[in-house]
């Protein structure tokens, strides 16, 4: 029993500490994604498309949509998105990017 209020008390910690710090990474992240190109063409707060572009409110939620294939849209490009190859957008800022894009 004083082993499971132990872990308990250990664990309510760590997941506010995680939990911050991937607020704090889509932040980051919404930063990223307003100082790049990405808002003048992407929608965050609708479902409706902006010329071309899709909406990117509840995008991880679509059936299919996993990190690596966001990723990898963001860095080729294609459909008329230009490539953001990792000359314009480097590891940490791209991982910061997702998260943002999670928060949707």
């Amino acid at each position: 029993m004083k082993i499971t209020k132990r872990l308990f008390a250990l664990t309510i910690p760590a997941i506010l500490i995680t939990v911050a710090a991937l607020a704090e990474d889509a932040k980051k992240g919404q930063e990223v994604f307003e100082n790049s190109a990405c808002m003048g063409c992407h929608n965050t707060d609708t479902d409706e498309k902006r010329g071309n572009a899709p909406a990117l409110k509840g995008l991880f939620k679509k059936e299919g949509m996993t990190e690596a294939k966001v990723t990898e849209k963001i860095r080729k490009g294609g459909n008329g998105m230009p490539p953001y190859d990792d000359m314009t957008i480097e590891k940490e800022p791209m991982a910061d990017l997702l998260a943002y894009l999670k928060s949707l």
